[in-house]
This record gives structure tokens, sequence and C-alpha cells, in this order.
């Protein structure tokens, strides 16, 4: 049969019918947690039987939502749903490895388990998502709102792009947001988006006129005002699936993600290898970390596939006690210092300096400096490094330049070892996986510059160079106007 899309017009929905209370279900186990150097787990197999068929049907058991009369922009955004289902069903998927989690730490809170749908609004559960307004993460959080709730920014990580730690944090927000709001949900929708403060001075404004205070009534931004139909339509297609022959993906009602705790700074190439998952999963899994490695510490705490927890219980483990960074040594050279050595090899030069004692920033040439590297077969091995083709170049010069074999740099760039080279060319020299992987996380945002914004303080913002603004805007001055629309390429780790 055709599915016939909804007519936007005001009509009453089909209310759904009154759901009879199962019998006590057991528990179902957290995250699960694997404590590595202890060599024990905290998965009981006997827990993880789910008496749900999926996630969906724990979600529809436990949800007290009722269908109710549906306005014309909430049947606009259904309507956008179903013009491509399969495309819903993907968007619905893409919360696969996060969603059992969000269901738990909601249902810790006591609060509505459909504000566990909340994410697929803010950033399609996208942890890497960065909006045009700085906003962070799954639940999108602002640098403010996120050092409000502990989520912490350094040189290795960001908490906010963390899905776990966002996660917690988004629903203590949401909690305060809730009480604060007497419980009202679409109250609680609408502060989180356009702030708490705001919608106070919108209900009180109402309340002084004798009007109504509720969402509806409001004198809100056009977009909150899209905000609370966005996330009514995707409930109502949810719950009312079959009513509009929608198939939701299949996604347990148990943990598919286990928390790992492994001594020492780790390589996140390393892992992956180890664990034979592609790095663009564990980087998801593990949005926070974002440089190559966990930041140097005495553990560190990554998410794994579920399936792959027995990796870390064999006794060849190789990451039950040794620290997986290597380290080259760099014989100082006229013209180095420590900015140009801290960009050359990804680091820092705090980092720099404290692993070699050093209590000037003055280097001396001919002395040798050890710098942390993820892991290369050999010492010499750059991350990320680029070599631009120029005349008289050839793989054989360029391969014994860097200290590599022919065949490994061909291999690196997916070219011949008889190709020719063109001038110009870039080949990357080092660890493609990560050069790959970190460019497919590059995006390209229009930025609408505000009064008193400089290259300087939008650079900060997100996370950029001044240069990298230059170049992609190709600025030859650095004078900005208010309501001018630049390009910014972010990178989400």
């Amino acid at each position: 049969m055709e599915r016939q899309f909804l007519n936007l017009i005001l009509f009453t929905c089909l209310i759904l019918s009154s759901c009879q209370q199962l019998p006590e279900k057991k528990e179902v186990v957290p995250v699960a947690e694997i404590q590595n150097n202890q060599q024990t787990t905290q998965i009981d197999n006997d827990k993880l039987i789910s008496y749900y068929s999926d996630i969906w049907d724990y979600i529809l058991m436990k949800s007290s939502y009722s269908s109710r009369e549906l306005d014309e922009q909430t049947l606009f955004y259904m309507n956008q749903h179903l013009k491509d289902v399969d495309k819903f069903k993907e968007y619905l998927n893409d919360s696969y490895y996060f969603l059992f989690f969000v269901i738990q730490e909601v249902e810790k809170a006591d609060l509505p388990i459909e504000l566990a749908f909340l994410p697929y609004i803010e950033s399609n559960y996208d942890p890497f998502s960065i909006s045009s307004s700085g906003a962070v993460g799954m639940w999108q959080f602002m640098p403010r709102t996120g050092r409000l709730y502990e989520l912490e920014r350094s040189w290795w990580n960001e908490d906010r792009h963390d899905p776990f730690r966002s996660t917690e944090a988004a629903i203590k927000y949401l909690k305060y947001l809730y009480q604060r709001f007497d419980n009202d949900l679409y109250h609680t929708l609408a502060a989180y988006n356009a702030g708490p403060s705001f919608l106070d001075r919108q209900i009180k404004k109402n309340q002084r006129r004798g009007l109504q205070a509720d969402f509806w009534s409001l004198d809100l931004p056009a977009q909150t005002k899209n905000y609370v139909p966005k996330f009514i339509a995707l409930k109502e297609l949810i719950f009312n699936a079959n009513q509009y022959e929608i198939e939701l993906p299949y996604i347990p009602f148990e943990p598919v993600v286990a928390k790992i705790e492994i001594p020492g700074q780790v390589e996140v190439l390393t892992l992956s290898e180890y664990l034979d998952i592609k790095p663009e999963l564990l980087y998801k899994l593990n949005a926070g970390y974002t440089k190559w490695a966990s930041a140097p510490s005495d553990k560190s705490i990554f998410y794994v596939p579920i399936e792959k927890f027995d990796y870390f219980q064999t006794a060849d483990n190789p990451f039950g006690d040794t620290n997986q960074i290597n380290w080259i040594s760099h014989i100082i050279q006229r013209g180095d210092n420590l900015w140009s050595l801290a960009e050359k090899y990804d680091t820092e030069v705090r980092i720099i300096k404290e692993v070699n004692f050093l209590n000037t920033d003055l280097l001396t040439i001919g002395a040798t400096l050890l710098i942390p590297l993820s892991k290369a077969e050999s010492n010499y091995f750059i991350p990320y490094e680029m070599h631009i083709v120029s005349e008289g170049d050839t793989l054989w010069n360029i391969a014994n330049k860097y200290n590599l074999e022919v065949i490994d740099l061909a291999r690196m760039n997916s070219i011949n070892v008889n190709s020719y080279l063109q001038l110009g060319q870039q080949l990357s020299i080092g660890n493609k996986d990560i050069y790959r992987n970190m460019e497919s996380k590059k995006r390209t945002i229009l930025y609408s510059v505000k009064q008193g914004d400089n290259l300087y303080k939008i650079s900060e913002l997100f996370d950029v160079s001044v240069k990298s603004i230059k170049d992609i805007n190709k600025f030859n001055e650095e004078t900005l106007r208010p309501g001018q629309i630049i390009k910014i390429a972010i990178r989400a780790f």
C-alpha cells in the first residue's frame, strides 16, 4: 500500500491504548565496566536477559505518552521524516551505541523517558557535532554551561564531545530545569533551548498580563517555537510506528558498550588495531579524546563495543600494565624552537618542557629532546606530516628522506611504487589512518560575525587557528564587519 503523507491540517491523532503494567523486570546491568588491571568484569550474563523485544518496546512500556492534537508545525516535521522512511530509520539508528546509557541516566534522575530523544534533535546523536554558535557534542553544550556542569576541556580532551560524560551532565541540567519549571516537560525543553532565565521572563510577562503561560502561549524565538514540535513529531512517529508504516531499527535493550580502564596513556590507533575495529568507531565512542592518544595519566578510560571486552581478559593482553606511547629523540637544529617542535609533533610546549626538565624556553643546538609519539616502526616517524612534491622528487628519495620503505610510502598514499609524481601533490608521511581519520572529521560551517568579534575571539570559540580562518576565507586583512558571513573549518577531534 502506498504511504499517504499526512495532510497539513489540524486533526486529532488516535489515542494510544493504555498499556497494561507488566510484572517487575529483572535489573539490566548498566554500561559494562571492566577493571582491566584486576582482570575482572562486572558483567553478569544472567542479568543481560532482556524481557523486552528491543529498546523501543521498553520505551513504549515505560512512557506515559499519549497523542495530543497535532498542530501544523508538528505535522510538517512528521512529514519531513515520512518523505524518506529509510533515512529516518538510519537517523534513529545513529543512537545505537548511546541510547541505552541515556535511558539509564534519564530513569536514574526520575525524568520522563522521552527525554532520551532530545539528542536526536540536538545533534542526530553525533558526539562530534559542533554548531555555528559553538555548541558541542550530542547534547550541544555551550562552553559556559559545560563548565557549570564540570565538563572539562584541556589540550588532550573535550568533555562536551564525550558521549557518556556529557550525557551525565545533560541529565543533571535537565533535572534542574524540570524541577525549576514545575515538572512541565514543554517548559523544560524550551528552557534547554532558549535558556531558563529567558523562559522565566516570558512566563512572568504573560502572567502579569493575565494570559496563559503554557508553552504554546509564550512569546518565544522561532527556533524555540519549532523545538517542541520537532520533539512531539519524533515521539508521535516512534510511538505509533506501525500506524505510519515505519520500521524502527533494531537496538537491543541491553548494554552494547563496555567501559575499560587501562593503565597509563594509550594511543587510539594502537587500541583500535588490537581490538580489530575501525579507528573511526573507537573515536566515536571516545569522542572526548581530541588527540591521537589519551592524556598522560595513571590510567585511561575507554568505551569499546561490548563484544570486545574479552580481549582484555587474555594473558597476552598488551594493555595489562604497559604504557603504549612511544618516544622519539629529536636533535635540535638551527631554527628549532619549542613552538615549532610542538606543532610539528602535535604536542604541547608544556609537555616537551616537563618531559625534558627544561626550565627555560631556550634550546641548545645539538642537544637531544625526548618527544612523545604515536606507535611507529621507525623512530623518525612524524604523525600527520604531509610532503608537498617538488621538482626532482621521486618516491625513492622521499622515502629515503623520511627513513621509510618505498613500498610503505606507496601503500600509505594508495599509489603504485612506479607511479609518477606531480608537482604540488601531497603525500602523507607517517600513519595515514590517523591523517585520514582526522581529515574525515573536518567540517566547514558558516559563521555570522557579531558586534565585537575579531579573528582571535572566533578562533578561540571554535578551537581553530587564526591562520586557518584567514586561509579558508582568503583574507588579506583582519578587519571584520558585523553580519559578515565567514567560513570556519572545524575539527571534531
